[in-house]
């Protein structure tokens, strides 16, 4: 590869794209695995237009579809600042250290300084007893993240008073629908943690599991809990420069042992989501072995990198200039991804969250 184009790879304005705002999806389909899918074949130059119940007929017995088990947390809180009464909107991340004390990040209308209290659950907010919280400080390298110590369980207070942590593009309040579909099927409470739904896997339901395993398809599971960092647009101009947000994950002893065996025997490992292919490359380390443990992980894999993991990728039509999009990049090529988007975007395919989706096998 030449300099220049080694250069162009690493150009934020390289994954920029127009997209219509008419493609946004604002909710989802009735039923999840009724979504297009756009698959895009590592040896075809051109995409080819196919639903997500058509998933079974592209993998082989013996392939390995990994899905991410994390289940979102209802992260988005709405108080105010004790004494001011400013409002402020707080969006749970991830624990620092011990429950009762998260990273989170604040929507307020002057930057909250270290000490500030917040008060949730009074006045219009809510009818209960006052929950409190004290800003500790901010996160050095995440911008607007702040490590904030609640005066009680966080989580709990989330499930009874929390809204659904709907992205900004979904430009409405969260519903009682979003509740289950903003939830994968393979969602695990006890691994309650997301800010953020692994969109890919909300495509997944019983039956299409169930035509999977029929097919002779195994599944596996790995945790990562996504925080909004991984959405966010990259603000400079260069990828190199840009400071992914910390993310916990966990591959269990079953799962590597699984993403081994597939490998033996000469079968795929398809990720169901980005998060999904970033647990497993943020286990595989130095060494390309994906291997049990837990971390957290900031992981950004863009080209001219490309997974050593997976195989194939189940994922949405991803944000102009997000990580996301070069992460898919990395996986099936800049310029065919560009093309790919392009032919999307024609075909009135649905984007993001609630969107349709793409089945690519990695280039390497």
């Amino acid at each position: 590869m030449t300099d220049k184009a080694i250069d162009d790879d690493d150009l934020v304005a390289s994954y920029r794209f127009e997209l219509p705002e008419r493609l946004i999806a604002q909710r989802p389909l009735a039923e999840r695995s009724a979504s297009r899918m756009l698959v895009l074949r590592a040896a075809a130059p051109a995409p080819e237009h196919r639903t997500v119940r058509d998933l079974p007929s592209l993998l082989d017995a013996g392939d390995l579809v990994v899905v991410n088990d994390t289940s979102v947390v209802p992260a988005r809180l709405y108080g105010e600042k004790a004494g001011t009464g400013g409002r402020v909107e707080l969006l749970l991340v991830r624990e620092h250290g011990e429950r009762s004390t998260w990273v989170c990040l604040l929507n307020a209308s002057k930057g909250p300084r270290p000490g500030t209290r917040l008060v949730f659950g009074t006045g219009a907010v809510h009818s209960l007893d006052a929950f409190f919280a004290t800003v500790q400080g901010p996160v050095d390298d995440e911008p607007g993240a702040f490590v904030v110590r609640f005066e009680g369980d966080p989580l709990g207070f989330a499930r009874a008073y929390g809204h659904v942590p709907l992205p900004p593009y979904i430009g409405r309040d969260d519903d009682e629908g979003d509740v289950t579909r903003y939830q994968t099927v393979f969602a695990d409470e006890a691994k309650a943690g997301s800010s953020a739904a692994p969109t890919a896997g909300l495509h997944f339901d019983a039956a299409l599991l169930g035509a999977l395993e029929a097919r002779g398809v195994k599944t596996a599971r790995v945790t990562l809990h996504v925080g909004p960092g991984t959405f966010l647009p990259m603000r400079g101009e260069r990828l190199s420069a840009h400071r992914m947000h910390a993310e916990p994950w966990s591959v269990s002893e079953e799962t590597a042992r699984l993403v081994a065996d597939t490998k033996r025997a000469g079968r795929r490992v398809i990720a169901v989501g980005t998060t999904s292919l970033r647990a497993l490359e943020a286990s595989a380390g130095d060494s390309g072995e994906v291997r049990a443990g837990a971390g957290l992980t900031r992981l950004f894999l863009r080209p001219p990198a490309s997974p050593r993991v997976v195989d194939a990728l189940v994922t949405n039509f991803h944000l102009p200039g997000s990580t996301l999009f070069a992460l898919v990049c990395a996986v099936a090529g800049r310029a065919r991804m560009a093309a790919a988007y392009a032919a999307a975007i024609e075909a009135s395919y649905r984007f993001y969250s609630y969107g349709d989706a793409c089945f690519l096998e990695v280039v390497r």
